[in-house]
């Protein structure tokens, strides 16, 4: 308990899946957390769920939250929309210290049948929004000379998939930029790390057909998929200071699949 006590944190794509796990175990290790995402009344939701707004409240599991979770509605592919709202959390909090760039989105189709709109907004929010997030946030990170960015990343960025030539862009994309980032900003005192989930049910799941989940599970050397509460308890240990010495990295969390 309270791993993140004192520390402002940023989730986009909170209001449900892996981002909404993410803002309740981040608020019960005692940090202040922003939930960041289009869907105003999923992230209402969320913080009635967990008495938003009390210094300790009931958390969904029956444990106590030391820290508490706030919400704000922002369009992560637009800049200005971002910069507007980071400096806002800024100005209420004083620190910036985390930032999950969770948020994302799918647009599957093949090559011969993928529209430039398909490609472009996949892009938009996947990369443009981490990038546009951790402009953002970097600013208030480097004048207090401490932070960790968390970039979502995907097995598929690495191995690429079927029918997702614009996901599998994007989430290479966030692995080059992670590590970009973890040279810029390195001196600094701002960490960069990349989480590359395996298959993981949440929403984006949902659409899969069951006899492809069943050969993903026959080639999981743990013979499941992932949980919202694995993906959630990586992001803990990057945001903490129990990974003071860890960046530049790129950590697999898929049950063993990629081998």
């Amino acid at each position: 308990m309270d791993r993140l006590k004192g520390k402002v944190s940023l989730i986009t794509g909170a209001s449900g899946g892996i981002g909404a796990c993410t803002a309740v175990t981040f608020a019960r290790e005692g940090s202040i957390v922003y939930a960041l995402d289009l869907r105003k009344r999923d992230l209402n939701e969320l913080c009635k769920k967990c008495l938003s707004y009390q210094k300790t409240c009931e958390g969904l599991d029956g444990q106590k939250f030391t820290g508490e979770i706030r919400y704000k509605t922002v369009d992560v592919s637009k800049l200005n929309d971002v910069e507007k709202t980071v400096e806002e959390i800024y100005n209420e909090t004083r620190r910036i210290d985390v930032l999950v760039n969770n948020a994302g989105i799918t647009r599957d189709a093949q090559l011969l049948k993928m529209s430039e709109e398909m490609f472009d907004a996949v892009i938009a929010v996947n990369l443009k929004g981490a990038f546009n997030m951790g402009k953002a946030a970097a600013k208030y990170m480097v004048e207090n000379q401490k932070g960790s960015i968390i970039n979502t990343s995907s097995i598929v960025g690495t191995f690429g998939n079927f029918g997702q030539s614009n996901y599998a862009a994007s989430k290479a994309g966030l692995v080059a930029m992670s590590k970009t980032w973890a040279r810029e900003l390195g001196r600094k005192g701002v960490r960069v790390n990349a989480v590359a989930p395996g298959f993981t049910r949440t929403e984006m799941i949902e659409t899969v057909p069951e006899k492809v989940i069943n050969m993903l599970l026959e080639k999981t050397p743990l013979a499941r998929l992932g949980k919202p509460e694995d993906i959630a308890n990586l992001y803990l240990f990057l945001a903490s200071d129990e990974s003071s010495f860890i960046t530049a990295q790129v950590i697999g969390i898929d049950g063993g699949l990629v081998i």
